[in-house]
């Protein structure tokens, strides 16, 4: 047995005697409720007691009145919110919205009484009757009778648009009362808004934009226009953001930028004071406003970069082709380094580091600076005024970052070996002139010559520079040979350049005599140099040298002048003469007249340069003009420099030279170039085979298909191809 007492069941059961209600309870008590709901939706709570209409909503709920209580609030809400609707539809137009709205407030705010006071109801037969609740009763009751009242639907659409428009032409608007209809129609039935208010809104502002802009496309030049439609694009975003729906914004936005940039972005570009105007004046503000506003569009961003490039490149052909230009290659080349620096500047700061655009001015410079057969040339002027500049001590440039700007135009160049041959001349004349500004800035050069070209490219360019440092060691050997100081010994100083000749630019040597304490020197180092290096060749090319003479003039002033050879060879004569006509200095010096006449004219004609006197006195050289010596010649100076004139005629024939060279060289790179690519394919068609040898020859040059196809006929005579119905073959 279990030690535990039992436990016993019970239940308690329902009271046995029902409460009997008076037949007229549920009216009677309807009838308090009722006359309470309609003060409550009147806003008048007098004399109301809350404590009193919940108990008997209560009570009503607890006897089983749910019914009666939920179809008398639905015939009373109706009644008042007809009352409401035909308030609101007797308000004038400017009165309209704020009838609305007041009316609206009161009524949300008599259902969260209503709400509360029916609590119970809510509760109990709305939950079982599935029924809606009390709020959302009201709700629905309010779009019935008020929303969707005949004119009301057809007023309210309306009134929001003449508020708005009265914003958009500047007027200012209470937006609480445009920012609570919405939340109204939103809150009520989401597609009330959109059907009733969001499209009639686009279609307006579709319309309104269309009027404006070709209102201010006609009396707005091309800037004004641009802050107006910014100014539109900002306001639509802020009017959005205070009283539309969040879906909304995007749609306005994209009828403003239809309207107001789309259908006028190419007259935009191409107005006077469009595009072209502001890269001329440098606007970059309204260049950035420009770009930021059209590349919402489609095509937008592709208007501004085809006019930009056509632009670009319809100035850079007028300056490449330009003779005045060409006159002065140093001064064209900085010009075209600071249109670059220009639209670099632009397209990073403006146009958002746009690729496209960089694309765009690359090809464009690449096109017009290969307008001018003598851009090559052009550009190596250019870096060897930057490095002749330097090594003078002009501080005024950064040579290493003028030389990176440079290359960045030698890539552009579609003749590259043209350059090589022009880069070469000048570097051959700087080392061998001691102008170059140092062996690291002339290596870094070649350093980005070989990135862009290859060793091939600057092969040569380095063992230049490896004979100069040579050429300073066998100095130093001789004058070690001689037992005499480099510095300090008497009589005329040599110092010699051993070249060797495959690898140097080959030019004509003009012939000169030198003096005989010159030629005593010389022959010493001639015997020196082939002492050590039997079987080579020593030629001396005097019209690369250059000489510093020291010069005492009539009033005891010296001078140390830096001249040519040929210069100090027709100065020294006068040692020993007062006066020496044109004919005299030729049988002493051995020179050929043309030489010999540019000589002089730099020595008596030129400004404050004029050491030698000259008559009779102007500025034509004769055979029979007599010269001697410029007593009165005076400078601030103690070193004067005294250049030599060049001709004109000889320069002309030099491009010539050049350009034939290069010629004759660009057959033999196409040539090999074939040959390699045969090799390696075998059989091959033209156009192919055209294709491949312009890829290996890219970084040298850029040849014509038509060029390459006549070495390959050259190939084919010479028996290393064979021709099978346009079917390249190689021979072995």
């Amino acid at each position: 047995m279990s030690d535990h007492p039992r436990k016993s069941n019970f239940s308690i059961e329902p009271f046995k005697n029902p409460v009997i209600l008076d037949p007229g309870y549920a009216d009677k008590t309807w009838k308090m409720l009722e006359h309470g709901i309609r003060n409550i939706l009147n806003n008048n709570y007098d004399g109301l007691s809350f404590e009193v209409l919940h108990r008997n909503a209560y009570n009503m709920a607890l006897h089983r009145f749910g019914e009666k209580l939920y179809s008398g609030l639905v015939t009373t809400l109706t009644r008042h919110l007809q009352e409401v609707s035909a308030s609101i539809e007797a308000a004038r137009d400017d009165q309209f919205l704020e009838e609305l709205n007041r009316r609206w407030l009161e009524h949300d705010k008599a259902l969260t009484v209503i709400r509360d006071l029916l609590a119970p109801m809510d509760t109990t037969y709305v939950s079982e009757s599935h029924k809606s609740p009390v709020l959302r009763l009201g709700l629905d009751l309010w779009r019935d009778n008020v929303i969707h009242s005949k004119e009301i639907q057809a007023r309210l659409p309306d009134a929001l648009l003449r508020i708005i428009q009265r914003e958009r032409m500047g007027e200012v608007i209470i937006r609480d009362s445009v920012k609570n209809t919405k939340m109204l129609m939103t809150y009520l039935e989401p597609s009330l808004y959109e059907k009733d208010f969001e499209k009639p809104f686009l279609d307006d502002s579709a319309i309104f934009y269309a009027g404006e802009s070709q209102v201010l496309i006609e009396c707005c030049d091309c800037r004004e226009y641009l802050k107006m439609v910014e100014r539109r694009l900002r306001e639509e975003k802020e009017r959005a953001s205070h009283y539309l729906a969040d879906r909304t914004e995007p749609k306005v936005l994209s009828i403003v930028e239809e309207e107001m940039i789309a259908k006028h972005m190419r007259r935009l570009v191409h107005m006077d004071s469009g595009l072209v105007s502001m890269l001329l004046r440098d606007e970059y503000e309204d260049l950035g406003r420009m770009y930021s506003l059209l590349r919402r569009c489609t095509g937008g961003v592709s208007t501004i970069r085809d006019l930009m490039t056509s632009h670009l490149r319809e100035t850079g052909k007028q300056l490449v082709t330009d003779a005045a230009s060409s006159r002065n290659p140093v001064d064209l080349v900085q010009r075209l380094l600071d249109k670059k620096d220009k639209y670099d500047k632009i397209i990073t700061g403006v146009f958002g580091d746009d690729k496209t655009f960089q694309t765009a001015v690359s090809t464009s410079f690449e096109y017009f600076i290969n307008l001018n057969s003598r851009s090559p040339e052009f550009i190596s002027l250019y870096v060897d005024d930057t490095l002749r500049k330097a090594s003078e001590g002009d501080g005024g440039k950064d040579v290493e970052i003028v030389l990176h700007k440079a290359m960045t135009l030698f890539r552009y160049l579609q003749e590259k070996d043209v350059f090589e041959k022009y880069h070469k001349q000048n570097l051959a004349n700087r080392l061998l002139s001691g102008r170059a500004v140092s062996d690291d800035a002339e290596r870094s050069l070649i350093v980005k010559l070989r990135v862009e070209c290859g060793h091939n490219y600057t092969s040569k360019l380095e063992e230049m520079l490896t004979d100069v440092k040579f050429s300073q060691d066998i100095m130093r050997g001789f004058y070690a040979s001689q037992g005499v100081d480099e510095e300090a010994g008497e009589g005329p100083t040599l110092a010699a350049q051993v070249l060797t000749g495959a690898i140097w630019p080959s030019r004509p040597s003009t012939a000169c005599k030198l003096p005989d304490e010159i030629h005593d020197v010389c022959e010493k180092f001639r015997a020196y140099y082939l002492g050590s290096h039997a079987c080579r060749k020593l030629t001396w090319q005097t019209d690369l040298g250059t000489a510093d003479v020291v010069a005492t003039f009539g009033n005891g002033q010296k001078h140390e002048l830096n001249v040519s050879t040929s210069q100090m060879c027709v100065l020294v004569l006068f040692n020993s003469a007062d006066r020496l006509s044109c004919k005299d200095i030729q049988q002493a010096t051995a020179m050929p007249l043309p030489d010999l006449k540019r000589c002089l004219w730099s020595l008596a004609c030129v400004p404050d340069m004029n050491v030698l006197c000259k008559n009779p006195t102007n500025n034509v050289i004769a055979e029979d003009d007599v010269f001697c010596v410029n007593d009165n010649f005076t400078s601030n100076l103690f070193q004067v420099k005294i250049d030599t004139a060049a001709a004109e005629e000889e320069s002309e024939s030099e491009q010539q030279e050049i350009r034939q060279k290069v010629e004759e060289a660009r057959k033999d790179q196409i040539d090999a170039a074939i040959i390699r690519v045969m090799k390696a394919q075998r059989v091959l068609n033209l156009n192919s085979l055209v294709t491949e040898v312009a890829k290996q020859l890219q970084p040298r040059v850029l040849p014509d298909p038509a060029v390459i196809k006549k070495r390959v006929e050259s190939l084919i005579e010479r028996e290393y191809l064979e021709d099978n119905k346009n079917q390249y073959q190689y021979i072995a």
